[in-house]
């Protein structure tokens, strides 16, 4: 493997956002594919940061930093990949519920998400349930995750889940929680497919919602 990628991927790991900027550029100059950066050096140093994570080594605050570090390479490469490179063409639709600004643990959902090869669309924060609604609707994710970090906004996932009932969507997406306040009797309780303890755990629970490896 090239040095360069080799460099690229640990500028990822370690959080390295500017340093990861340089490097995906002047890969590109030296006529390295898009695809290959993405496959050999973006997506291995977020996975890298994930196993760290989940072994202890690496506390939330480094897995932030190689989540911005590995979202500002992805910035400068995906619109270079073609329509055959999206890594897949399974969607996520995610957003934190209304009245909640909180987005630290979405931002690492989402970097492990497409480090997994997902198409994740980030539905940003505060979001209300009629965008919610308007995007299973529209964009037609397989899966729209929702997340809550304060017990204050917990019932506006319910709220998702009965507009989506009510709207006969609920049939066409499978839906995830996740967030501090939550657990998997709340998700049984207002009838999500899935709960998300952590960042890991909610790519194995989509997973295996997706019924892929």
């Amino acid at each position: 493997m090239p040095d360069i990628l080799q460099d690229l991927k640990k500028a990822v790991l370690e959080g390295d956002d500017e340093q990861a900027l340089k490097l995906v550029r002047s890969a590109l100059q030296q006529g390295i594919q898009p695809i290959t950066l993405v496959n050999q050096a973006i997506m291995p140093g977020i996975q890298e940061a994930g196993i760290l994570w989940k072994k202890n080594t690496y506390f939330q605050s480094d897995v932030i930093m190689s989540a911005e570090a590995f979202r500002m390479a992805m910035e400068v490469v995906e619109p270079l990949l073609t329509a055959g490179e999206v890594v897949s063409s399974k969607k996520i639709a995610i957003g934190t519920v209304a009245g909640d600004m909180h987005n630290l643990g979405k931002i690492i959902v989402i970097a492990m998400l497409r480090g997994a090869g997902f198409n994740v669309i980030d539905l940003g924060e505060d979001v209300p349930v009629d965008t919610f609604i308007n995007t299973v609707k529209i964009q037609k994710p397989d899966i729209l995750g929702l997340g809550c970090y304060m017990t204050t906004t917990m019932l506006e996932m319910k709220e998702v889940l009965k507009n989506l009932n009510d709207s006969g969507l609920r049939g066409q997406v499978k839906v995830i929680i996740g967030g501090v306040p939550t657990s998997q009797e709340f998700a049984d309780e207002i009838g999500a497919d899935g709960w998300g303890k952590d960042a890991l755990d909610a790519v194995y629970k989509v997973k295996t919602l997706l019924g892929v490896s």
